[in-house]
């Protein structure tokens, strides 16, 4: 079985680790499974390249800056028009569908263009491997069902969605599967961590292609070291290190979400040839 992958790339020209996690899951997918991808990259704020909907599965990665420093301009609107495309696709075909997974500022773009919650700056950033929680819905859900809660993954963020907008997730079918973790002495409402949008579309603000050799590399950067000491210390930065040799940390979560999904979206379509 042969299917189509389309990932947009919202890197913006920065270098990342998450383009290789997401491009090395789908190949030991392929390996692992009776099933072959053929796929495309698309630039979406550098050149303003879009997928359309000839694609199976698409990915929409994180990306450097602002989520709301794009309003207004062609990539944004662009990408809008992508998400909508995908949700109406999917409302007026029966059997075959589009999957998509948002990764980061993919992620708050969506629940942006979809009205979920309210986009705002952190009062300090947050980087690290943190513990994530999952709400009753993600306990249930066919991809985060199989974690532990919490679960680990890798944070990186200046932006978080919070306060979300009940009557928008209840017309829009939307649930919250995972939220930031509880912090008992911080008088701070918890960011959304995952979403799922609709049966075919699925979001988190996390990173969960994120793989210890990847992050490990990332980590021993000296740019990296030294902003990461200077703004959480160095014993902060020496404790990032050893939680990637914990294989129930990162390493659990990308073995088990993105192949989940694929499994979903894989499934689907040979239901829909058959």
């Amino acid at each position: 079985m042969k299917l189509k992958v389309a990932i947009i790339d919202m890197n913006n020209g920065q270098a990342n680790q998450g383009m290789r996690g997401i491009k090395e899951i789908l190949s030991l997918y392929q390996q692992n499974n009776d099933v072959e991808f053929s796929l495309d990259i698309f630039d979406l704020r550098q050149k303003e390249e879009i997928p359309g909907l000839e694609y199976n599965i698409y990915f929409s990665t994180g990306g450097p800056g602002s989520p709301l420093e794009g309003t207004g301009e062609r990539w944004e609107n662009l990408f809008f028009d992508f998400l909508e495309q995908i949700k109406i696709y999917n409302e007026e075909n029966d059997q075959e569908k589009k999957y998509l997974f948002l990764i980061c500022h993919s992620f708050q773009l969506a629940c942006v263009k979809f009205g979920l919650g309210n986009v705002t700056q952190r009062k300090s950033n947050a980087f690290g491997i943190f513990p994530i929680n999952l709400t009753e819905e993600g306990k249930q859900d066919s991809i985060f069902g199989a974690l532990t809660d919490p679960f680990f993954s890798v944070d990186s963020r200046d932006w978080q969605v919070i306060e979300p907008n009940a009557a928008a997730f209840e017309g829009f079918g939307a649930k919250i599967l995972a939220l930031e973790k509880e912090r008992e002495n911080v008088d701070l409402e918890r960011c959304i961590m995952a979403i799922r949008f609709t049966n075919e579309i699925v979001g988190t603000q996390f990173h969960p292609e994120a793989d210890p050799v990847g992050m490990k590399m990332y980590l021993l950067k000296d740019e990296k070291k030294n902003t990461i000491i200077e703004n959480h210390g160095e014993e902060k930065y020496h404790d990032m290190l050893e939680s990637l040799d914990d294989p129930a940390r990162i390493r659990f979560t990308q073995t088990i979400l993105l192949p989940n999904f694929l499994n979903e979206a894989v499934h689907s379509q040979l239901e829909a040839i058959l």
